[in-house]
């Protein structure tokens, strides 16, 4: 079995990963040999901060082994996904891939010998999503919570649609703008059905705006623009209109004055776009967490997928 998208694991499932998290977050020395030589490969087609870390210091935790290797200084650059992957799993026991294309994750799972874990691409951020349920757990201890997420309509978007209405939560969004390759219609008209996803009228004036987030436990913010193109130069003309569009929008006091939700940001951060730098220093603590638990969450999954308990 593949970590391919939230979508793809039943409600149960999704809980038993985060139960499982949560033990792993508070005995971890229970799990210190649970995947002793077991071996990992990590294979980057975009830049990283959490996702590395957390997977290269989970598997040390878990007491197994990761080869890291950049797309670019592999042969999956100049060769075909089905035959690099088929050659990958001769030799490994897991693999995490952080690609660009949705398609190209779903060719490596489809050939693969050997789990596949999506570490993100244009479409799903599974992995971002378990450690952003993983914390509203941790910080309310029940899923039955109101979040809003502001943003785009983006991979971690589809994370927290495919995951929160199903575990309890009621989930509001404001998505004026839509990443490319992040549609996911199929997803979006479930979560309608379930009664617990609600989608917010961008035009929404200011006063119900503050009015929305003041009942909200948890408002949920993302960058607006997808990493691989924020310092583009040939984009810039689409950021630059991106960021005008959605500049009403930003985290700041005049919006969230007075309101006690907790703010989540999946990082990196962009101060003085989707976020203002004294709402991130304000909610810093929180931040951090969610970050941090993307190695719980991932410890979880890994294990899971090589020792399943549902099965």
């Amino acid at each position: 079995m593949h970590f391919l998208s939230l979508r793809d694991y039943s409600t149960e499932n999704i809980r038993k990963i985060i139960e499982r998290a949560c033990d792993m977050k508070q005995r971890p020395r229970h799990y210190a040999h649970s995947l002793a030589g077991r071996k990992l490969y990590l294979l980057f087609q975009k830049t990283s901060t959490r996702t590395a870390l957390s997977f290269e210091a989970g598997i040390n935790e878990l007491g197994g082994y990761y080869y890291m290797q950049k797309w670019e200084d592999s042969n999956f650059s100049i060769g075909e996904i089905r035959d690099e992957i088929r050659y990958v799993g001769r030799n490994v026991d897991l693999v995490m891939a952080r690609l660009k294309s949705n398609k190209d994750v779903l060719e490596m799972a489809k050939y693969s010998s050997v789990p596949i874990i999506n570490g993100c691409c244009n479409k799903c951020h599974p992995c971002q999503g378990m450690a952003d349920v993983m914390t509203i757990f941790e910080l309310f201890k029940t899923f039955n919570v109101k979040v809003l997420y502001i943003g785009a309509r983006n991979n971690v978007f589809n994370s927290l649609l495919a995951s929160l209405p199903r575990l309890g939560a009621d989930f509001y969004a404001v998505t004026p703008i839509e990443s490319a390759g992040a549609a996911y219609p199929e997803l979006v008209a479930e979560m309608l059905k379930t009664g617990k996803y609600h989608d917010v009228d961008p035009d929404i004036n200011e006063k119900d705006f503050h009015n929305l987030a003041a009942e909200m436990d948890v408002i949920y913010t993302d960058t607006w623009v997808d990493m691989e193109f924020f310092r583009a130069a040939e984009f810039k003309d689409k950021k630059d209109a991106i960021i005008r569009k959605m500049m009403p929008f930003q985290l700041n006091m005049k919006l969230l004055g007075g309101i006690k939700a907790k703010v989540f940001h999946d990082m990196p951060i962009h101060p003085g776009l989707e976020i203002d730098r004294d709402i991130v220093e304000a909610n810093i603590e929180t931040i951090l967490t969610q970050s941090e638990n993307r190695r719980h969450a991932q410890k979880a999954i890994m294990y899971e997928l090589l020792n399943p308990s549902w099965l």
